[in-house]
């Protein structure tokens, strides 16, 4: 395939069309919950992520919609209304499930409408390629492990894929956006974005610390809750992570641009890693 420019009407035109194209238009109350034996539903219930993910998801919808309403471009404001209503969906969807399934969940407030709804998406956003590079391989060890049954697993899938591809679009929008600027005002740019990645990961860093804490953060939810899936090397883990991520990126046109922070941190922290911590080998 002939290359596009970075930030080019043809690279906008090209993530954006992707991204609508790709859209699975399911409905979540049409969703078939399975019945699930006791084993199962306590696991589910045992899961220490619920609260955070309902007022997560909840949150992100209303800075993605926020976002999607005050963008002028068409081509844009297509695309980001659509990943506002996918992320309302997984709302509803994670909703649908603890009701169903009866699991408690704290109340909270109505999410606040961002003031700069760019600057949320762009931070929201980086969150998520930080919690999904790591949800996409507990949902695999998940899997492999029948730790949950065929069906519900069934159910989880197209939302994962959905991450992959919101995580997808968010590289090639700040990559787009970036580009918009006139060159004096990029390193600002490059400096702002740098913080919001540094604070993501840092909510990250203090949430796999304190878990079990008394208190919650609605972030980094999915790093939470790898003490759930029984026992196994972190040197594994890591692997099984890169792997799900390049596999889940794969099926997208391959000229557009891909998540490589926290791919590359993870290759340096594997090369780094002590042996010991490999487990066996073979």
């Amino acid at each position: 395939m002939a290359r596009i420019r970075t930030g080019s009407e043809e690279h906008k035109e090209l993530f954006c069309r992707t991204f609508v194209q790709t859209h699975d238009p399911y409905r979540p109350e049409e969703i078939t919950w399975p019945e699930l034996d006791p084993d199962a539903l306590s696991r589910l219930k045992g899961l220490p992520v619920w609260n955070e993910a309902v007022r997560t998801e909840g949150a992100t919808a209303v800075k993605v919609q926020t976002l999607g309403r005050r963008e002028k471009d068409p081509v844009l404001a297509e695309a980001i209304r659509l990943q506002g209503d996918e992320e309302a969906r997984h709302a509803q969807v994670i909703r649908l499930l603890t009701e169903r399934y009866a699991i408690a969940v704290e109340p909270f407030p109505d999410p606040p409408v961002p003031r700069n709804a760019t600057w949320a998406f762009l931070r929201t956003g980086y969150g998520e390629c930080l919690d999904s590079f790591f949800a996409f391989g507990l949902f695999a060890i998940g899997k492999r492990s029948e730790f949950f049954p065929p069906d519900l697993i069934a159910v989880f899938e197209p939302i994962m894929q959905e991450e992959a591809r919101h995580i997808l679009f968010l590289v090639n929008w700040a990559a787009y956006l970036r580009a918009q600027i006139p060159l004096p005002g990029r390193p600002l740019f490059d400096a702002r974005r740098a913080w919001n990645v540094a604070a993501q990961a840092l909510d990250r860093a203090r949430g796999a610390m304190s878990m079990g804490g008394s208190k919650p953060s609605q972030d980094g939810f999915a790093m939470k809750s790898h003490g759930a899936f029984g026992d196994f090397t972190l040197h594994a883990f890591l692997e099984l992570c890169l792997a799900e991520n390049q596999r889940r990126l794969s099926p997208y046109d391959p000229r557009l641009l891909r998540p490589t922070l926290v791919p590359a941190a993870v290759r340096l922290a594997l090369r780094l890693m002590p042996r010991s911590s490999r487990g066996k080998e073979g």
